[in-house]
């Protein structure tokens, strides 16, 4: 429930404002070019419009996520290079940006609003699934993550590492990293033996290097090798209730999901299952 007083998502909803200015000029700049595709500006748009997401699942405003997830499912068609927007394309990702403005300025009526005309429309235009659908994973991959997983778990807790890596050893392969330094290492070694991993399970605050700073080293190293976080391993990172506002940053640095200490595995398991990490 939006409380008009709170501090904290009155920030998240203030900078998501701020985003949403910035992606329009983004799109209305690349309309005009003609050109079709401006790597910097779609990657530029996508992290803004993923980060609006996050914040959105984060506080519990239902239809800013899930159109902005359907935005994102747009862009990552045109990101990957798979689609190229036509002039209606522009027009309806501009509509998509005005509707989440909207939605920002009367946050309360969240749970009344009807995205399902413009969501239809982002479909149509961009030929994706249901945003209620699990998100596809790349053709490339999906013999691999359906057969064994490949697992990183980035935690320096005992407890909670004996945890995870118990439920998930069941999936495939689980490789441990104590600090954010050695996942990225872990990382970076697995990339130049062309055995990439299929989830990342991090969490936020840690010593050495945390977990935020790991992920956008991690996101980094795969934008070299030419893989976007759409393809890319899937994130999800672990926190407190008293770090929600790490969670949001995470999101801008392009982590895919979220688990509140102390954990629920079943929630971590809906979470692969949404990601068709394990069928």
């Amino acid at each position: 429930m939006y409380k008009p007083d709170d501090e904290l998502v009155n920030g998240y909803l203030e900078e998501s404002r701020e985003q949403l200015v910035t992606m329009e000029e983004d799109l209305l700049a690349m309309e005009a070019e003609g050109a079709g595709f401006n790597e910097e500006r779609v990657h530029r748009i996508f992290r803004a419009v993923h980060s609006i997401k996050g914040g959105a699942e984060i506080f519990n405003f239902e239809k800013i996520a899930e159109l902005a997830h359907s935005t994102e499912s747009a862009l990552s068609l045109v990101r990957s290079g798979k689609m190229l927007p036509t002039p209606d394309g522009f027009r309806t990702l501009l509509r998509a940006v005005d509707g989440l403005g909207e939605l920002m300025r009367d946050p309360g009526a969240d749970d009344q609003a009807d995205n399902s005309a413009l969501i239809a429309e982002l479909g149509a235009r961009f030929n994706y699934r249901d945003p209620a659908e699990p998100m596809s994973v790349d053709a490339s991959r999906e013999e691999q993550v359906r057969g064994n997983l490949r697992v990183l778990l980035v935690e320096d807790d005992f407890a909670c590492r004996l945890l995870l890596q118990t439920f998930l050893s069941r999936y495939g392969e689980c490789h441990i990293a104590v600090n954010g330094k050695e996942a990225v290492d872990a990382f970076r070694a697995a990339l130049k033996q062309g055995s990439c991993y299929d989830l990342v399970c991090m969490d936020i605050m840690m010593p050495e290097m945390n977990g935020r700073e790991a992920m956008r080293q991690i996101r980094a190293l795969e934008e070299t090798r030419g893989i976007s976080s759409t393809y890319g391993a899937r994130i999800f990172m672990t926190t407190t209730v008293d770090e929600v506002k790490e969670v949001f940053l995470c999101f801008k640095e392009l982590c895919d999901a979220y688990l509140i200490k102390p954990l629920d595995l079943k929630q971590l398991l809906k979470q692969m299952e949404f990601y068709q990490l394990v069928k």
